[in-house]
């Protein structure tokens, strides 16, 4: 089975610290290749892969100005569909501007729907319903009139989430400084019960940043640590008492979740979207409210942090995300 993996481009795959879309692209293509099956990974040129790597993007256009996003995706993607007959299907990580492509070339293709934003980008899906294959990453971010193949959640890799059986009286933040994800509301319910609070992620809302976030940050029970990868980010996630996750919109599936609770750390989040898919009664807590959130605190201690990480290792691992596609792909070739 020989398969092109279309990556995003706004970030390197993977991604050094903050790019959800090419990490998932890149834990499937790994995963993929270990199991022996032929991986082209259409990425920008210093991405990284077991694979084959096919790139003609310099760089992410989020990491370097020069990149001008419009005319460097329409390059990736003639890229990838010139070359479409060398593969026995296509997979389309990168949102819907690869649909216009698809009616031009045979080869199947799946598309992995990384949220459904809104219904204004429902005409570049719902008339190419019969040629791509789609798939959701969780039942709640399924758009009623469209048909999908599959709904397959994002796995990690459990291995690399170190397990703190500890943690510590602290609260950790981990997304985009952004209204939909809820920083102000973390730093509302850390004020109120006086834990501090420890905030990590890009800044993709300034003016929200400078408003709501920067005010409180002192450097002592308000903390902003920026982006972080690697080893500090492992360690952010592990050890906290909890992952505050008070998002304001419908979030489609939520990887901070998934890790923080591989590394023993529960969650406390609002009710919306994907979260109940991912956060169980063993896990976390669901909550309305910030009011909720605060007064949940003192249930999240009960929660057993082990059976946090044993939710991601029967649910959520990359083996058996890899598996599902691995069936669908064999389905769709059938």
């Amino acid at each position: 089975m020989k398969i092109a993996m279309l990556a995003p481009i706004a970030w390197r795959t993977p991604p050094r610290h903050y790019g959800p879309w090419e990490l998932v692209t890149s834990l499937l293509s790994e995963a993929l290749v270990a199991r022996g099956i032929e991986v082209t990974l259409f990425a920008t040129q210093d991405s990284e892969t077991a694979g084959t790597l096919a790139g003609v993007v310099p760089r992410g256009y989020e990491e370097d100005p020069g990149i001008d996003a419009k005319v460097w995706e329409y390059r990736h993607l003639s890229h990838v569909f010139a070359r479409a007959g060398e593969f026995d299907l296509i997979h389309n990580q990168a949102d819907f501007p690869a649909h216009a492509f698809a009616p031009l070339v045979d080869t199947p293709m799946v598309t992995t729907i990384h949220g459904f934003s809104s219904d204004r980008i429902l005409p570049m899906y719902k008339p190419f319903e019969d040629r791509i294959h789609y798939v959701a990453i969780s039942e709640a971010d399924r758009h009623p009139s469209l048909r999908y193949a599959a709904t397959i959640h994002h796995g990690i890799r459990l291995n690399e989430f170190p397990f703190d059986a500890e943690g510590s009286d602290d609260l950790l933040f981990f997304g985009r400084m952004h209204p939909d994800k809820g920083a102000a509301e973390a730093i509302h319910v850390a004020l109120s019960t006086g834990r501090r609070l420890d905030l990590y992620g890009i800044v993709q809302d300034q003016g929200y940043f400078d408003r709501e976030v920067m005010p409180h940050v002192d450097g002592e029970q308000i903390r902003y640590l920026g982006p972080v990868g690697g080893e500090a980010r492992l360690r952010a996630l592990g050890k906290a008492r909890a992952l505050l996750h008070l998002i304001n919109f419908d979030e489609p599936f939520g990887l901070s979740v998934i890790e923080a609770m591989a590394c023993g750390t529960p969650v406390i989040a609002i009710d919306r979207g994907s979260m109940p898919e991912l956060i169980t009664p063993e896990t976390g807590i669901l909550v309305h409210s910030t009011g909720e959130a605060i007064a949940a605190l003192a249930d999240v201690e009960a929660i057993d942090r082990a059976a946090c990480r044993h939710r991601v290792e029967t649910h959520f691992s990359v083996e058996a995300m890899a598996e599902k596609y691995i069936a669908l792909y064999a389905e769709i070739l059938a």
